[in-house]
């Protein structure tokens, strides 16, 4: 393999890292105070992969979630709405974390 070829796949996974960790810093990012005005965390209420940010145990962030409703992933609601959705077999949003529907 010729020192030239080296170089190049050397620089490809370089870059591939870089593109890498941006996406993963780019999915991390915390919802701000604007997006919150008239919202709330709502837990229990959001499609595997669709919670908005830092959902419990065995999520990093936003779109991590790996259960539909999973219990300690929120999502963000209309204020006031949380508490009274009703989601398929009797489940109910909260605004505390649940310990129903958690990963295995």
């Amino acid at each position: 393999m010729s020192n030239q070829f080296k170089t190049l796949a050397v620089i490809g996974a370089v870059a591939a890292a870089v593109s890498a960790h941006a996406n993963i810093a780019s999915a991390q990012e915390k919802v701000t105070p604007e997006q919150m005005s008239g919202m709330e965390k709502c837990y229990g209420v959001a499609l595997a992969g669709q919670n908005d940010c830092a959902a419990g145990p065995g999520t990093t962030c936003a779109g991590t979630s790996t259960v539909d409703y999973q219990g300690n992933a929120w999502d963000l609601v209309d204020a006031g709405t949380c508490e009274s959705m009703e989601l398929p077999d009797g489940r109910m949003g909260s605004l505390e974390p649940l310990e129903r529907d958690l990963p295995a």
